[in-house]
């Protein structure tokens, strides 16, 4: 029997990840237009009405794979080197460091532009992004503790499981345990029966109980842009609070010259007219802790946005109630709406009002609403005094 010539290849198994890697880059994409689109997305108009199920599209920077191109833009290059670069050296610019660039804005371009695309995102993902920059600020511990905080924690380890749950650190250690109980040394190979496995437990952590009394200006200088930002602001607001605080009750105050306590439902489709005392839902807000809401059991949050148009002779008293409030409640936030950067009277008094438990934010367009977001739901006091 003649010897059969046998021969052995070794296959780059490298490019079998390529797909893998590919969607990992656009995972990475994907989470870094979230974040860069983050204020638009929160900003969007159709949020209103998507009942937590709406999709939006965000723009993508094309995922260009390198590759040698012959004399691009037919510009002067950079020729070979002297052999000493490293990795990150800058090897090349354009020829022209004050020539026009891709069209943007007014006018046509006379160069190429950037290649993007489109993908959907869930009201859940955006979601994600934005909650995970928010806190409900100074949860203090009260008497009969009733809210509760989802958690996980990872506190055991496993031989089976996930590999995303793949412990290195203890895998190594446990073959290099192994290989030398075997007589070897080092690390050696890594068999299944050495991989360990991080678990994890769903816990309930205890928080104090709460309140956050919304209160919103529905009086006829609020326009539709005005009461568009609010709801939206305050539509955020809500699915935070209930996404991440079991049991923190929402009260929703609307007001014109009167103001009352209204369903879900109507502060977030119904409209009013009329004009604008704004101490009347400061009063009610008052009238809550008082009779509901003791500060001994509740970290209250009353949070009010108006277009800043209140009636000149109600500011004093306005000044007087707030100082008040927030000598019994974890802070007060005011939210601006103020599109045209017109003067505001209700803007001096809280401009008058120095107090750290005050936090305000004045929306000039529909971007700023994550900036109010930010500010007043977060641990450190940000005040933005409106000017």
């Amino acid at each position: 029997m003649n010897d059969s010539l046998f021969i052995v290849s070794q296959e780059d198994w490298s490019l079998h990840r390529k797909g893998h890697e590919d969607q990992t880059r656009h995972r990475e994409k994907v989470k870094e237009a979230l974040k860069n689109n983050l204020a638009d997305l929160v900003a969007e108009e159709g949020v209103l009405t998507s009942n937590g199920k709406n999709i939006v599209k965000i723009p993508i920077r094309s995922l260009d794979e390198f590759r040698f191109r012959y004399n691009y833009r037919r510009q002067n290059h950079v020729g070979t080197g002297e052999g000493n670069t490293k990795k990150g050296d800058v090897v090349a610019k354009d020829g022209e460091p004050k020539q026009q660039g891709p069209g943007q804005g007014a006018g046509a371009g006379d160069q190429p532009g950037v290649d993007y695309f489109e993908t959907e995102v869930t009201l859940e993902e955006v979601e994600g992004q934005l909650f995970s920059r928010l806190k409900l600020p100074h949860l203090d511990k009260k008497e009969h503790a009733e809210v509760v905080v989802d958690s996980i924690e990872f506190n055991d380890i496993r031989k089976k499981g996930i590999m995303g749950n793949l412990d290195k650190k203890r895998t190594i250690l446990q073959a290099i345990k192994r290989n030398i109980q075997e007589g070897g040394q080092g690390l050696g190979k890594i068999l299944e029966d050495d991989l360990r496995f991080k678990t994890w437990n769903e816990v309930k952590i205890p928080h104090s109980q709460a309140v956050v009394l919304c209160m919103m200006d529905t009086s006829g200088s609020m326009g539709r842009f005005e009461k568009d930002i609010a709801r939206t602001t305050f539509f955020w607001i809500s699915r935070f609070l209930r996404q991440n605080y079991k049991n923190v009750e929402i009260v929703f105050i609307a007001h014109h010259t009167h103001a009352k306590i209204v369903s879900e439902e109507h502060f977030f489709t119904k409209g009013e007219m009329g004009g604008t005392v704004c101490s009347s839902a400061y009063k009610l807000a008052m009238e809550l802790i008082r009779t509901k809401y003791s500060p001994s059991r509740y970290n209250i949050y009353p949070i009010h946005f108006s277009d800043g148009d209140n009636l000149p002779s109600d500011n004093d008293e306005c000044t007087q109630i707030i100082q008040k409030m927030m000598e019994v409640t974890n802070f007060f936030a005011y939210g601006e709406i103020n599109q045209h950067h017109r003067m505001s009277t209700l803007g001096d008094v809280f401009k008058s009002i120095n107090h750290p438990k005050l936090r305000t934010s004045v929306i000039y367009e529909r971007k700023d609403i994550l900036k109010a977001l930010t500010t007043f739901f977060s641990e450190s006091v940000e005040e933005e005094l409106i000017s």
